[in-house]
């Protein structure tokens, strides 16, 4: 395929105009060697119409059915031309459009196809959200993002592998996800970039975390952590993830610790601080995993 542009940056809108837009502010669009794409992911109302008239410079994709995530930034590779794809969420701004950093980062070795920019978040001064990921450990599939919460004063300002990418913020060489695949959709949402960074490290690529690019993200501190969706589905993904990713023992192990430890005592805490709903979705996502 004919490459007419070094870098394509994709972003997923879902009922979240004013963020976008924000995004979008900060984006250069006076640079040729850069496309923009926005997927309107069903939005309620007609986003991607305002966003098109706003922004003609953008391309902007309409999906009528919510495809979640993966789905989402899978029609945007789809429709993209460049060389790199910066994927990026679309509650997040640039203080400095500076990707030129992670370009040369890919550019530096052949086995390096996915890096990460260093995440802040956008509330109070600034805390570190992600600066690289300790990896998952196998049984458990818990891990660590580096620096998460702390304030930055340049302790994290040395680029490095990293097990995983960030799905708020990851730039990809092409020919990696053309080797690897495109994200994976049986997610919908949560656990999708952790699985593409392990088909993509399986592809024979390596992942960067590189600080010389800082993005903010608006997530709030308690972006619904009580929430029945979410809940819903780190429970059916976490068994899902390690499906497709435990072998052997592990496998075994991990799936008897997730359900008889971890999914027990989180429907009795939601239980005692009266949400059923709550413990009403752990129970939904393993028997729809189990079902899966």
């Amino acid at each position: 395929m004919h490459q007419e542009c070094e870098l394509s940056i994709i972003t997923i809108n879902y009922n979240g105009l004013a963020d976008t837009c924000a995004l979008m502010e900060t984006i250069p669009f006076n640079d040729e060697a850069l496309e923009v794409i926005v997927v309107d992911n069903a939005s309620t109302k007609d986003e991607a119409s305002i966003l098109e008239q706003r922004y003609p410079q953008v391309k902007v994709i309409r999906s009528h059915k919510n495809l979640g995530f993966a789905g989402g930034n899978n029609l945007g590779i789809q429709a993209a031309r460049g060389k790199y794809l910066f994927f990026i969420n679309n509650d997040t701004v640039f203080e400095n459009f500076n990707i030129r950093p992670l370009i040369a980062r890919l550019e530096s070795a052949k086995q390096i196809g996915m890096v990460c920019p260093k995440i802040r978040f956008a509330w109070g001064n600034h805390p570190i959200q992600y600066a690289g990921y300790t990896p998952l450990t196998p049984i458990t599939m818990r891990n660590c993002s580096i620096g998460f919460g702390e304030d930055d004063h340049g302790q994290y300002d040395i680029p490095h592998p990293t097990p995983y990418a960030h799905g708020a913020a990851m730039l990809v060489k092409r020919e990696a996800i053309e080797k690897a695949g495109m994200m994976p959709e049986c997610y919908f949402l949560y656990y999708e970039e952790l699985d593409w960074s392990m088909m993509i490290r399986r592809a024979g690529y390596d992942i960067w975390y590189d600080p010389q690019c800082t993005i903010y993200h608006k997530e709030s501190q308690a972006t619904g952590q009580n929430s029945p969706l979410r809940t819903y589905y780190i429970t059916r993904n976490r068994l899902l993830f390690n499906h497709r990713n435990n072998k052997g023992i592990n496998l075994l192990l991990s799936f008897l610790y997730l359900t008889a430890v971890v999914a027990p005592k989180d429907i009795l805490k939601y239980l005692f601080q009266l949400r059923p709903d709550l413990a009403k979705a752990v129970a939904k996502g393993i028997v729809h995993f189990i079902k899966l």
